[in-house]
Order: structure tokens, then sequence, then C-alpha cells
């Protein structure tokens, strides 16, 4: 998403401008060309050959730098630019571009492009929430301008609040959302995620080896492209894909089975990425089992609710999305899936390959739809096996805006 985009790295006289350097590392590893430019309060808390060696272009700092010859700075960088993030924003700056001041080289180019601005605010607390502050946070939102953060944390200045400069991985993922077209807009998402963890004793269960990673990519995609996510999750270990996506955590196949029929109905598109238990102690003993010399322990089991099929089975105008982790017989027992479960996509892998099972960033599927079309997908980051999986929920979408027939019930 980033690859070849030119982008302008604002950083304004703020503690919190350290942070800028790691953020300018990551978006360089994404292959961006970053271009720094400091306000002078910023060159009292870090120097501008830091910014300079890490991005490989001159930082530009002076309000009557030229650039590239005769060009004139502001003007020439801000033609050239995809986007231009400042972090961090301090109040000061905020107040400057709210009220067209443009008396240095960060906010003249402000004013001179035309491209989307985004502010990473950072601050104290108390500074954030002042009226003057937010006043003109609403007139740059009126104007157009987004912002990600403050969030809530330990400042500098000992206090405890919303101020903190938002984490690298959200202000990228801000950038990566802004340039992300917007083709899921109107669309509310279930996506269920993770395992899910059936007790024997009070100290043991059954589990399986999924860790969320697949449903969360699924989740941050969605949101990405405009839809209004709702993700419904097992036992995980991982981070939110994004503030902005509710998580209903539940525990059990039988809490997961609750919690999907009671958000299917207002749902447009539903994807199953969970790994469900298919079965569940009959009973839970009260007590620890205990270990004994030379004694086995029998565990009965009883089926779990198919949750899958159930929703097929209610689903109206909804599209509806399985997944199928096999370890054999891969093509013919998604198939046997796809029909016996209603579904319209089928998401397959095999997870003895490399690359492609639990705990890992990848993954290795294919995708089978109810008209008998397969398409295979090569060794690719999890998130952009989740882009392509919606690029062909898109397709069913727009198959139903337009009335064409498409197999529903088997």
């Amino acid at each position: 998403m980033l690859k070849n985009r030119e982008i302008i790295l604002g950083v304004s006289g703020g503690i919190a401008a350290y942070k800028s350097v790691e953020l300018l590392r990551e978006l360089t590893k994404r292959g961006a060309n970053v271009h720094v430019v400091m306000t002078k309060n910023a060159q009292q808390f870090i120097t501008p050959l830091t910014f300079q060696t890490l991005s490989g272009n001159p930082v530009l700092c002076d309000m009557f730098q030229l650039l590239m010859g005769s060009k004139i700075g502001h003007v020439t960088l801000a033609d050239i630019a995809d986007l231009m993030v400042i972090a961090p924003a301090t109040a000061n700056i905020l107040g400057k571009i709210a009220n067209g001041i443009a008396d240095d080289f960060l906010t003249t180019m402000v004013m001179a492009t035309t491209v989307p601005v985004l502010f990473a605010p950072s601050m104290n607390v108390n500074m954030w929430e002042s009226s003057f502050v937010q006043n003109n946070v609403e007139k740059l939102k009126a104007h157009g301008y987004q912002f990600i953060g403050p969030i809530e944390g330990d400042l500098a200045c000992g206090s405890v609040g919303k101020g903190k400069l938002a984490d690298n991985e959200e202000i990228i993922e801000k950038i990566e959302d802004i340039f992300t077209q917007k083709d899921f807009q109107g669309q509310r998402v279930l996506v269920t995620a993770g395992p899910t963890l059936e007790p024997i004793d009070p100290v043991r269960s059954i589990t399986n080896r999924s860790t969320g990673r697949m449903g969360f990519a699924m989740a941050r995609m969605a949101r990405r492209r405009g839809a209004e996510v709702t993700l419904l999750t097992g036992p995980h270990y991982l981070s939110l894909p994004r503030r902005d996506i509710p998580q209903i955590v539940v525990n059990s196949a039988r809490e997961m089975h609750d919690a999907a029929m009671h958000y299917f109905e207002d749902c447009h598109i539903v994807i199953m990425a969970a790994a469900v238990a298919d079965f569940r102690p009959k009973a839970i003993l009260e007590q620890k089992i205990t270990k004994r010399k030379n004694e086995t322990h029998i565990l009965e089991m009883e089926k779990n609710p198919d949750i899958l099929k159930e929703l097929g089975e209610k689903k109206k105008n909804q599209i509806l999305v399985g997944f199928a982790a096999e370890t054999s017989e891969l093509m013919e027992k998604a198939e046997v899936k796809l029909k016996e479960k209603n579904l319209d996509l089928i998401v397959a892998n095999d997870v003895t390959e490399p690359g492609a099972g639990f705990g890992v960033d990848t993954n290795i599927v294919k995708i089978l739809d109810a008209l008998g079309k397969v398409k295979k997908l090569p060794l690719l980051s999890k998130d952009e096996v989740a882009d392509i999986i919606l690029d062909q929920v898109v397709k069913l979408v727009k198959m139903k805006e337009k009335g064409r027939p498409w197999p529903r019930n088997w």
C-alpha cells in the first residue's frame, strides 16, 4: 500500500519527536519515500541529521529553503506528495494551521498542498482537553484534515491521561486506511476469530492452535475498506486490529454460538474465520483431576453446535464466508462444507504446509465459490490474503445489487 508513495513527515516541537524517527523507519521499510520537514522547535529535541541519514533525503527546516536548484521548497514538495503526516502535532502547530497562519516551512507547506493531511497530536492532557485546542481540532476536521490519537497513557510531564502520541502501528494503519478505496462503505460485517476453549475441570481445557491472526486480518482490512466491523473472538493474545473495531470476547463454542446468532441478523456480511471446537467434554468436573500412578482417565465428549451450518440455514440476504483448515483431502472437504453449510465462499488451507498453518503471519489458501470457481493464492501475508478474500466478497455484493442470480440454497 505504501510502496513508492511520496510522504511528507512533519515534525513539530514536542518531546514525542524522538518517536518520529521510528515512524520514519517503518514507513521506509514499507517502501515509502519520506521527506522530513522540521519546525525550529523540533530541532531542540532531535537533529535534522538523524532524519536525513534514515530517509536519504534532505531535511527541510528553513522557511526560504530552495529544493532542486531554484525551485521553491514548500511548493515543490507539496506538489509531489501523496500524503502529509504531522507527528507529533503540538497544540502550537494545530492552532497555527487552524487559523491560517503560515510562518515556517511546515505550516506554509500545509497551506500549499492539496493532498490529505494527517495529524498525530501529542501534548499534556490539560492542553489537549482545553477548549482552545478542541476548537482548533474541530475546525481542522471541518476542513477535511484527519486525526489519529492522542491516546491515554503516562505522559512525559508526569501526568496520566489522553495526550500520548498514537503508536506507530496505529499511525501507519491510518495512513494505509487513507490510501484504501472504501468499497465496503455502508456494509456491516461480522468477523469471528481465534480458538474456542472447552473446560474439562477448573484448571484444564481443550482448545486448538489458532491464534486469531487470520480473523484479525479480515477485520482490519474490512474496516480499512470502509465497513462497520464487529469482531467476535475466542481467547487470544493479540493486540486489537484497530481501536475503532468493537471486540466481543467469548470462551466456549456455545458462547460463540449465542453471540454469532445475536449479531447475525443485523449484518450484511459474515466471515467465520474462528476455529471453533467440534466437541466439548460431556461433563465439567468441579474439582481438578488428580493424577494417580498407573491410572488412566477417559474423557467423554459430545458435539458442539455447528455455528456455520445454523447461519447457513438462517441466512436471507447475507453473504456468508467460511474457512476450512484441513490436513488431508483439502478440496474435497472444502467443497462438501461449502454445499452442506450453504456458504457463498469458503477459504481452504492445508495447515500442514509451511507458512499456511496456525501461529504464522502468512497463509496459502484456495477460495471456492458457490458457482464452482476456485482461486488459488500463493504464499502471502494474512493481510494480503484477507484483502483478496474481500475482493471476492465485493464481487458478490455487486452481483446482488444488480439482481444477478446467485446460488443461495443447495
